[in-house]
């Protein structure tokens, strides 16, 4: 596949030396504010929200290849504290946060007032778009139609888009995906989705590994993710240990992935700490995780660029470059 000039040099930015992703994700919104105060989390303050992204994001960026963070909490104010150094990438979400519709109908959509020409305008090396998927939910075709808009847009503006897709059930009488189904849906969504403009896939790991605990079933998954991606693709963290993810990470790029984009694995310990215990964490344990998970990428990883070899560029070409 062709890369464009400024999408390529996007792709640049965000990864590290060695052309994978080792991508610290910040960009939670709503399931932060539950994890800080389970109780009330609509009680959480703005102030809090941004003292806890800001604190995180001093102490770990340095180590990573691009930080992903949301609009409304941790990307302008991240970037006004000079928290994320020149060397590392930006990655902006454009999506609100949660769904909208039924629990088995999911519709994701864009935050208000926000959009990728404001991503790009605040300088974001790239956009995340996050949407719940179901191949076979009524709403599929509809969540297809958001992707290639933002997809178009971010092609008008020459910014590489990550693609964020969720699996959930929509079967009534069974509220989470079954093992097998779960595998099933991740290769589907991954061949479906590759397709309609995103330039790296951020996915979730195909097996749920409580289930199914055998590597090599691990790996034969991860190697059908990668057979039907045209596209890089990351691997989410979900939540999982640090532990287990770290496990994950290694056979999925082992098995084709193009590196990590690792939220709460990392660093969920830190939530509730005051703030010299979370500095203590985040300077000992989390700041640990985030390079050890960078060396597996340089180490394992599939670089980005086997998707998108170089391309000569002709004379004059700047006289046609235009949106």
């Amino acid at each position: 596949m062709t890369l464009s000039i400024g999408k390529r040099r996007s792709l640049m930015e965000c990864s590290t030396s060695q052309g994978v992703f080792a991508i610290l994700a910040l960009d939670q919104r709503s399931s932060l504010r539950k994890a800080i105060k389970p109780d009330n989390p609509d009680t959480v303050s703005y102030e809090e929200l941004v003292s806890f992204k800001q604190h995180i994001i001093k102490i770990l960026a340095p180590e990573t290849s691009a930080v992903l963070l949301d609009p409304e909490y941790g990307a302008a104010q991240n970037i006004t504290e000079n928290n994320i150094p020149g060397s590392v990438g930006l990655i902006v979400a454009v999506e609100e946060t949660g769904y909208t519709g039924d629990s088995l109908a999911r519709q994701s959509q864009i935050l208000k007032g926000w959009d990728v020409k404001k991503a790009e305008m605040m300088g974001a090396n790239a956009v995340k778009l996050l949407v719940y998927y179901h191949p076979d939910s009524e709403l599929a075709d509809r969540q297809c139609a958001l992707i290639s808009e933002v997809a178009e847009a971010c092609r008008r503006l020459d910014i590489a888009l990550f693609l964020e897709p969720i699996v959930y059930s929509i079967d009534l009488n069974n509220p989470k995906i079954s093992p097998i189904e779960r595998r099933e849906i991740i290769v589907r969504t991954a061949r479906d989705l590759n397709q309609l403009g995103a330039d790296v896939l951020k996915l979730e790991f195909p097996i749920d590994c409580r289930v199914q605990p055998e590597e090599t079933i691990w790996k034969e998954a991860c190697q059908e993710v990668t057979e039907v991606s045209k596209v890089p693709w990351v691997l989410l963290s979900a939540g999982v240990d640090y532990n287990l993810y770290r496990k994950q990470a290694i056979v999925a790029c082992t098995e084709g992935a193009s590196g990590v984009m690792a939220g709460r694995a990392i660093w969920k310990e830190a939530i509730g700490l005051s703030f010299t215990e979370r500095d203590a964490f985040l300077r000992n344990s989390a700041i640990l995780r985030i390079k050890k998970l960078r060396s597996i990428c340089d180490g394992l990883a599939n670089p980005w660029i086997t998707y998108y070899p170089s391309t000569p560029i002709p004379e004059n070409w700047y006289l046609k470059y235009s949106n």
